[in-house]
């Protein structure tokens, strides 16, 4: 299957212009901006499961989603410290809404990995258009992760693509939902599906308790016919040393990390205006209690530990991307496994001691606290971060690099 020769017979949508963000600086900058507004009304979007249209409408048209499109296409192809950054901000004033363009930024960089030409031209022309990708990756009941049962086969000129995919977040806002599959060879492929298109459901059925907003729901694909152009060969960037994992990762570190500074804000502010000290503190207020203060000491210095590990395997995939090889993605690999593990341990943390120094008070459904713990506790179960300290291990005390794949 080629894809190098091939003209797109397939019209862009047509979506309000949006502008298109020129450096890191202007990303970061419009990111504070646009999160003042994601963060209204946060808590209750969670607790009513209020799909968020309007905010992802709003995040979409500030351009931020095309800031990785490669600079000879047009964009602005922040470096991937301020990606993680961009992501992190997001997640703190909503982590639904940081959640859901992840794998749009993961399948740009699937484009620029292993599109043609022609591909890359079409789909990043349409990134900087306002379009968005949702993902239909991850598939329920099989013995594991890489256990795909969604299949597509040639059918003429065309394509022929069938399947039920979970877990696919942020698919409801979608124009164009990549759908992983395995061809004729038993080799992974991402197929391009536009939304509406014939043969294709999504399903609003997604029920975790955490992260309740990102409509990661139920995608089935009946005989949905699709061109070669619409296909990517995604397992090459397996075989060799490139990006895929660790940049899926960093981005899914940098949800957890907002989430850990929600918290942690949260908890500052109902210390020092609703908690009460502990009767055998001597002290007037719980912002005094020095138990509560030690503890908030140690929430924040594991959350600026994560802070400066996320920054850091930031730089060491930005190296990797310029010089791809076995040794620097590898580092790139670590690095990130190394903030996957910081960013999801003071996560859990940060949310379960507010509880513990708010007091009872804090616990009160007005407030709505307990979101922060629910979305850390499903959003850190992407992957096991237990494995992240196996691969870290292996690497230093035995020389032996992280398989590749895209929990690495």
């Amino acid at each position: 299957m080629t894809t190098d020769t091939l003209e797109p017979t397939l019209k862009a949508q047509e979506h309000k212009a949006v502008p298109v963000i020129g450096s890191d600086a202007e990303a970061l900058a419009v990111a504070r901006e646009v999160a003042i507004k994601l963060k209204e009304n946060a808590a209750l979007r969670d607790r009513d499961r209020k799909l968020p249209h309007d905010e992802i409408e709003l995040f979409s048209s500030t351009g931020l989603w095309a800031t990785t499109v490669p600079k000879e296409y047009g964009g602005a192809e922040v470096s991937n410290v301020t990606l993680a950054q961009v992501i992190a901000i997001i997640s703190e004033a909503d982590p639904s809404i940081g959640q859901i363009p992840q794998n749009h930024f993961c399948l740009i960089e699937d484009i620029r990995l292993e599109g043609s030409e022609a591909q890359k031209r079409f789909f990043f022309d349409l990134v900087l258009k306002g379009t968005r990708y949702g993902n239909a990756f991850s598939e329920a009941g099989g013995k594991n992760v890489l256990d795909i049962q969604t299949r597509v086969r040639r059918d003429g000129d065309d394509y022929v693509l069938n399947g039920r995919k979970f877990y696919s977040t942020g698919t409801i806002f979608a124009h164009w939902i990549p759908v992983l599959a395995l061809d004729e060879q038993d080799q992974a492929v991402l197929v391009f599906v536009k939304q509406g298109a014939q043969g294709l459901t999504v399903v609003d059925d997604w029920s975790g308790f955490g992260q309740r907003t990102t409509a990661s729901g139920t995608v089935i694909a009946e005989n949905v016919r699709v061109s070669p152009f619409e296909i990517f060969h995604t397992q090459r960037s397996y075989d060799r040393p490139t990006l895929a994992g660790p940049f899926a990762q960093i981005t899914t570190a940098a949800i957890d990390l907002g989430i850990a500074r929600a918290a942690l804000q949260d908890t500052i502010e109902f210390v020092q205006q609703h908690a009460r000290p502990w009767i055998d503190s001597g002290v007037e207020r719980a912002s005094q209690d020095p138990l509560t203060v030690a503890q908030i000491g140690d929430i924040v210095w594991r959350v600026h530990a994560a802070e400066a590990l996320l920054e850091r395997s930031g730089r060491f995939v930005d190296i990797a991307k310029r010089d791809p090889n076995e040794e620097t993605v590898a580092q790139a690999a670590i690095a990130v496994g190394e903030a996957k593990i910081a960013t999801t341990e003071v996560s859990l943390l940060a949310a379960s001691k507010l509880f513990e120094l708010g007091g009872s008070k804090s616990t009160l459904a007005k407030y709505n606290f307990d979101r922060h713990w629910r979305n850390a506790r499903v959003h850190t179960l992407h992957d096991p971060v237990r494995w992240k300290y196996h691969a870290i291990g292996n690497y230093y005390l035995n020389d032996i690099k992280p398989a590749r794949h895209s929990w690495n």
